[in-house]
């Protein structure tokens, strides 16, 4: 039982890997995928919908933050909080911005989702969903897809290579 625990809180965190853990400390391979599963898919959900408060909150603390530093710090932070605290002005489009703006929209939605669970870790995939693509309309439902899809892989990985991770 503990072992599944602790495999579902690595997978929550650390997904590619899980299931090769799971497999090498002699779990079960039906447990350790469904483990996988679950740790994956609650951790994403976890992290999708907690980084949103987070991130209203930071924003509404930087200018208490920069009041409370202390009299010491505050030359060398004095720039940094002047920033923090003015109002941005307004970005001019140029060419050169639509274009980045154009290729962010078209495949770093997709680069997101494929890559979260392998190449970036769940946490930060979620937060980057969550910060840049919230508005999409199946953004959770892709990313679970993801996470479910590379488990598929790493499942035909261990059969592939069973002396490998047994």
């Amino acid at each position: 039982m503990l072992k599944i625990l602790h495999i579902v809180l690595l997978a929550s965190v650390k997904y590619i890997v899980t299931l090769p853990y799971a497999m090498i400390i002699g779990l079960d391979y039906e447990y350790a995928l469904l483990a996988v599963l679950t740790g994956g898919i609650g951790g994403f959900l976890f992290f999708y919908y907690i980084s949103k408060p987070l991130n209203r909150g930071l924003i509404l603390m930087w200018p208490c933050l920069c009041k409370a530093i202390p009299n010491s710090l505050k030359g060398r932070y004095h720039n940094w909080c002047i920033n923090r605290t003015k109002k941005k002005k307004k970005r001019i489009f140029t060419w050169k911005n639509r274009f980045i703006s154009r290729m962010r929209s078209n495949y770093g939605f997709w680069g997101v989702i494929i890559a979260t669970p392998v190449l970036l870790t769940i946490p930060i995939g979620a937060f980057l969903a969550n910060k840049y693509y919230a508005q999409r309309r199946h953004i959770v439902l892709y990313m679970i897809l993801s996470i479910i899809g590379w488990a598929g892989v790493l499942s035909g990985l261990v059969h592939l290579f069973p002396k490998v991770f047994l």
